[in-house]
């Protein structure tokens, strides 16, 4: 009789445990959720709106994901409290913070632009080569030599964007420079950042980071927008009178860019880098198949096996790199 009640005992003491793990594995699942959603979600509606709808104004729409971005931040940090502040300590930071926005910033806008061309499933064939591009960056720049097997892993990755490049039945030569510029950028932004801010009195979370950066990104991107689109507001509010989607359309995808950014970070802070890799590889999966029941962009089999090429070298990659660590 004792031990029965001593059973019972341990059971009800397991009970919160076990409670605060499921509750825990539920907030994982939905955070990844959110992240598969507001990742996927703003890079759809940017093709339909640079592509479909014909709003074809990709330094104002980057501009506008920025301005969210530096309100949005603002309220997460200052207001709400997610993340402590972490101030900017001297110019030399300031100047290297602002450095890392114009790459962000040319990162973002060549991959909008090449959205205006290329079809999302393409686009993102190219975007999974960044692995490729961070290696070179790293290999010319800080002289981070990788082993022999890593650096083989990177030849399925190139060969399979060569594969799909050649299979792809909507293939633009100019929106496909557009999307390895913005695959470039992006990792060179990866490599500098570590390299730039690397002390442990500059090293900022990737939240401070977007707050800092993203209203450098506006004062950048405002004078190239009235340089290169300078008719962009006249059109618009043409377009509002004709159509008032267009406005919640811009207010919500430029909210999803923020989102992106704030549920990338913590996801990343939910999950090991492993797992964060293995999501990210299938995310970039789901947004293809999805895109093309939603589009109905023609694909062929040669860039199916291409795409699919390239992303099993990703993840032997990413393997090797882990394996290495």
């Amino acid at each position: 009789m004792a031990s029965m009640e001593k059973e019972k005992l341990l059971v009800k003491g397991s009970n919160p445990l076990q409670s605060l793990r499921l509750s825990s594995g539920v907030l994982t699942m939905a955070l990844v959720g959110s992240w598969y959603c507001s990742n996927i979600g703003v890079l759809l509606l940017n093709k339909y709106l640079l592509s479909n709808y014909g709003f074809r104004f990709p330094i104002f729409l980057t501009m506008c994901h920025m301005t969210a971005c530096s309100l949005f931040s603002y309220v997460a940090i200052a207001w709400l409290k997610m993340v402590p502040m972490q101030p900017i300590r001297s110019r030399v930071q300031f100047m290297k913070i602002s450095a890392l926005s114009v790459i962000f910033c040319t990162s973002v806008v060549n991959g909008n632009i090449s959205l205006r061309y290329l079809p999302v499933s393409f686009n993102q064939a190219v975007g999974a080569t960044t692995p490729f591009f961070t290696a070179v960056f790293a290999y010319f720049m800080i002289v981070k030599r990788e082993s022999w097997l890593t650096y083989l892993t990177l030849v399925p990755v190139v060969t399979g964007v060569v594969i799909a490049s050649g299979g792809e039945p909507s293939f633009h030569l100019y929106g496909f420079i557009m999307c390895i510029l913005a695959t470039a950028a992006r990792a060179l932004k990866s490599v500098l950042q570590g390299l730039l801010l690397s002390s442990e009195g500059e090293k900022l979370n990737s939240m401070n980071l977007l707050l800092y950066m993203a209203p450098i990104a506006v004062v950048l991107l405002l004078p190239a927008t009235l340089l290169l689109e300078p008719n962009v507001l006249g059109i618009t509010i043409a377009l509002a009178r004709q159509d008032v989607k267009i406005i919640y359309y811009l207010l919500f995808n430029s909210a999803l860019a923020y989102f992106v950014n704030l549920t990338n970070f913590l996801v990343t802070k939910h999950t090991s880098p492993l797992t964060l890799q293995v999501l990210g590889n299938a995310k970039g999966a789901m947004a293809v198949v999805v895109s093309i029941l939603l589009f109905r962009n023609p694909v062929s089999i040669i860039g199916m096996l291409g795409y699919t090429l390239t992303v099993i070298g990703v993840i032997l990659y990413s393997e090797s790199k882990r394996r290495r660590k």
